[in-house]
């Protein structure tokens, strides 16, 4: 069963990889950046709130994601193993995801079988340099890309997301693969990478 999650900042190729990879091992694959899209378009509620941040270039609260988080593992599809892919940001949401693989389904799990769960879980770190990230985010032409945000984008990921790396990394659950490679040479990293 693949569980995986992928880390790294934004540009780093993780939709694109995660997308790969999914349709190698048949999972879904989970992207918030996806799912809060889909609701801004729909100017849902939550989607007008997301917005706000969204367009200031910071990441979107904790409370906003979590419950759309929990009700897509719990899919169907997802039985499976899934990939996710711009969650979790912070260790806040890691420590959710945590509780939330050791929920019981059945109520009658051992304590053995929850830590087997949760090590189950493989945290893949696509690892790129801010100038190419940069650079790469400026060519996709995106109308809240500019070289600004991005920058503000790049400062907030480094404040909130990387101390998940130290998060993961003290659970032996981390591997990092170098992204400034070509598209199918880090898919091949990672194909060799996952267990």
């Amino acid at each position: 069963m693949v569980k995986l999650i992928f880390l790294g900042p934004p540009g780093a190729g993780k939709g694109t990889q995660a997308s790969r990879i999914a349709d190698f091992y048949q999972v879904p694959h989970i992207s918030t950046g996806d799912i809060l899209r889909n609701n801004v378009a729909q100017k849902s509620p939550l989607g007008l709130q997301a917005k706000e941040y969204m367009d200031k270039g910071e990441l979107v609260p904790d409370q906003l994601i979590l419950d759309m988080v929990e009700e897509r593992l719990k899919q169907n599809d997802a039985q499976n193993g899934w990939i996710l892919d711009g969650f979790p940001r912070n260790v806040t949401q890691a420590d959710f995801v945590e509780k939330l693989l050791s929920a019981s389904k059945n109520g009658n799990d051992t304590r053995e079988e929850k830590a087997e769960i949760i090590n189950s879980l493989m945290v893949i770190n696509l690892q790129v340099p801010d100038k190419v990230l940069v650079s790469r985010l400026l060519s996709r032409g995106r109308q809240d890309d500019n070289e600004e945000t991005i920058t503000n984008r790049l400062k907030v990921y480094h404040q909130q997301t990387e101390p998940l790396i130290e998060f993961y990394k003290e659970r032996q659950q981390l591997v990092t693969i170098d992204g400034n490679n070509s598209v199918d040479a880090v898919t091949n990293y990672l194909k060799q990478a996952i267990r």
